[in-house]
């Protein structure tokens, strides 16, 4: 997230208990903080909101906004997911040697490929979210041409799907990695924004997007699956897989333009929008800089941590996990099935699992 929105998620975390820093440090760290919260606030009540009164402040009816952040978690990791899961569609259908008659080394590399040429883009785009102040700090302006850029890449994707491309395996090859190369150019900045946007809510609501991010490998998963179940060849289902990561994109867009209408949520947006003007009067004449060396040294243990955890998962998945093969024809899962279900629904299933048993049950207590 970037300057104001991490400023923005910092009042909210008081009262939680926090492994690196406490409350007190975070205030320390902007001396003007409590200030200009005061003063939001009162200009808040101007507003027809009244914050003294717990009881006043409006409830998240249904967990209306939560459902929403989860579905956004859902579409932040879609475009990954859905490529990487339809290894069966690229490597076995449309660049396989009895579909373009000939053998290339594009076809065993391919997910090594797509790794590579998604991650990059994506860590580039995300820290010069972080990292652009002063501009591009309307939330819907990035939402919404990131998300309609996707939606962009899944129409060519699903186009591609369609059109025979046997004779031209590498210039098939060259545009679905510049596809899924700027399909993570613009969620780089999506996935960025919607965590900076849950930052303004309670804690929960970032945790929903966790939550849904870990669900998105699992949902795209079962959709690869009854994919290939239900559709009579592999170009039929390759068009049902992608339409249906088309769909959410869509859902994801109009479920943004709903939020505003949300009280709860712009009860909260106002909050911070309200705290963050008076800060900047008390900021006058000082620099305006988030202190991102300090805070990045606090949080060097965790980061590591989770540096590492990533670093080794993804040398290993899905590039070699996907590349395991059944031992023997009797195998209980057939060949159609088996990495789907063994590599992708089994990984994801037991990431999802995992995430949520460390939220449910955490070991350490800070």
């Amino acid at each position: 997230m970037d300057q104001g929105q991490a400023t923005e998620a910092w009042p909210q975390r008081c009262g939680q208990k926090a492994p690196l820093a406490s409350c007190e440090d975070l205030s320390a760290a902007s001396p003007a903080a409590k200030r200009a919260q005061q003063e939001g606030q009162e200009q808040l009540v101007e507003q027809g909101f009244t914050i003294e009164d717990p009881m006043a402040v409006p409830l998240d009816r249904y967990n209306l906004v939560y459902w929403i952040f989860l579905l956004h978690g859902i579409g932040t990791l879609m475009p990954w997911n859905m490529f990487i899961t339809a290894k069966e569609y690229f490597v076995d259908y449309k660049l396989s040697e009895e579909y373009t008659g000939e053998k290339t080394a594009l076809a065993s590399n391919f997910l090594a490929y797509v790794g590579l040429t998604a991650q990059i883009p994506n860590v580039i785009f995300n820290w010069a979210n972080i990292l652009w102040e002063g501009k591009g700090q309307n939330l819907t302006t990035r939402v919404v041409y990131s998300l309609v850029f996707e939606v962009f890449i899944f129409i060519l994707t699903v186009v591609l799907a369609m059109v025979n491309t046997s004779t031209w395996p590498e210039a098939f090859f060259f545009v679905t990695m510049g596809s899924v190369a700027a399909l993570n150019m613009a969620n780089g900045i999506y996935q960025n924004t919607v965590y900076g946007m849950a930052a303004k809510l309670p804690f929960k609501y970032t945790g929903a997007v966790v939550l849904g991010s870990n669900i998105s490998g699992t949902f795209t998963s079962i959709v690869s699956i009854v994919s290939l179940l239900i559709a009579p060849d592999a170009r039929t289902s390759a068009i049902y897989y992608f339409i249906t990561a088309l769909f959410i994109l869509l859902v994801c867009f109009d479920t943004y333009f709903a939020l505003p209408l949300n009280r709860f949520y712009r009860y909260h947006e106002m909050v911070n929008e309200k705290e963050q003007q008076a800060l900047r009067r008390a900021q006058i004449g000082q620099t305006s800089s988030a202190p991102l060396w300090p805070i990045f040294k606090k949080c060097m243990p965790q980061l590591f941590n989770i540096f590492f955890v990533f670093f080794v998962t993804l040398a290993i998945f899905p590039a070699v996990h996907a590349d395991i093969k059944q031992s023997s024809p009797d195998f209980f899962i057939s060949e159609k099935f088996f990495t789907e279900i063994t590599c992708f629904l089994t990984f994801n299933m037991f990431a999802m699992i995992g995430s949520m048993t460390a939220s449910w049950f955490p070991w350490v207590s800070t």
